[in-house]
Parts: structure tokens; sequence; C-alpha cells
């Protein structure tokens, strides 16, 4: 799955270096929006940091056998945002799932088909037993995927993430591959 076209607006795919620019910009001009739930926005400094997480997205892509495990979400020709497996227990066959989405593509149904084609890629691509999520309790928008998908919520982290001079807790979601496949029948 190097690039899943989800409808005519919307794909999924591998993002390469030549992409640094506009997902550094997208980034960036998203900072102030994005910087409520993600911890990280202040590394995020210059167009060499955006390439160094690429470099680094492609070096987990050689790790996992050819399977990516994350992408840049397309919209009408544009990265839109990113979704993936943050992690893959491969033991155990557990996939945890982050995402964002830039400011100006928030309210267009986007992100609902991304998760969807991520959640059947996990189960069925990466033969995932389960997948998780990890949402700060606080984060309507982003618990609402996980809800409207079928995940179940198997508790909450206190204390899980530090947001710049704060703790946030974290609900964890979970949804097994037989319930996705009951789901989708």
């Amino acid at each position: 799955m190097l690039i899943h076209k989800i409808d005519q607006e919307i794909s999924l795919r591998m993002l390469n270096i030549d992409d640094a620019e506009e997902f550094f910009n997208l980034t960036i001009n998203s900072k102030p929006y994005l910087k409520e739930w993600l911890g990280w926005l202040d590394y995020v400094e210059c167009i060499e940091d955006t390439a160094q997480n690429i470099t680094a997205r492609l070096k987990a892509f050689a790790e996992n056998g050819g399977y990516p495990r994350s992408f840049a979400i397309i919209y009408k020709d544009h990265i839109a945002g990113t979704i993936g497996f943050n992690d893959i227990n491969k033991t155990n066959k557990i996939g945890t799932i982050g995402y964002w989405l830039g400011e100006n593509f928030q309210g267009k149904g986007i992100m609902s088909k991304a998760f969807k084609s991520l959640i059947d890629y996990g189960f069925k691509d990466l033969a995932l037993n389960k997948i998780e999520v990890s949402v700060a309790v606080g984060n309507k928008k982003s618990r609402a995927l996980p809800e409207r998908f079928g995940f179940v919520v198997e508790g909450e982290i206190r204390q899980a993430e530090w947001l710049y001079d704060h703790y946030v807790d974290h609900v964890i979601y979970g949804l097994l591959s037989n319930e996705w496949k009951k789901l989708c029948n």
C-alpha cells in the first residue's frame, strides 16, 4: 500500500523526502491549532527537522518488511495531515494509531475516511489482532474517531503526556480484528 486511493479527493501515500517543504509548511501553519494536543511541535523549527522525520518514516518502512507504517493524507493533491501506526508490537500483533490533520482541512470528513482505511490496512495487510488509540481525555475531536468506528474504551492512563506546561490524562481505545469483521459485515 504505497498509494491507496480512498475516493476522488482523498488518498493515502508514503511521504518522501520531496514532501519535506510542503509537510513542514502544513505543520507550521497549523501549529497554533495543533499545539493544544500535540507535544512535539516545538521540535519542528526548520524544513530539515521535517526531512529527518520523513527519513525516519522511510527507515521504518524498510524495517517493517516493506509495509509502510505511516502515510501522508492527500486531499485534492495536497498534504492535509498524516496517519499511521506509531508503534507495532509484532509479537502480540498490536498496532497503535496516531493521526493529525491541518487546521484548514478540518470538517470535510477526510480523517474519518483515512482512519477507516488505516484500520482495514492494519487488520488485512499487516495481520494485526488489535489496534489501539491513545487520546488525551479532553481531545473530543480525536476521541470521536475511535468511538465512531467501534473501538472500546479499555482504560485511562493518568498524566500520560506532558504538553508544554501540564500533564494530560489519556483514554486508551482498542478494537480487535474479529470485532472489526463483525462491524464490516
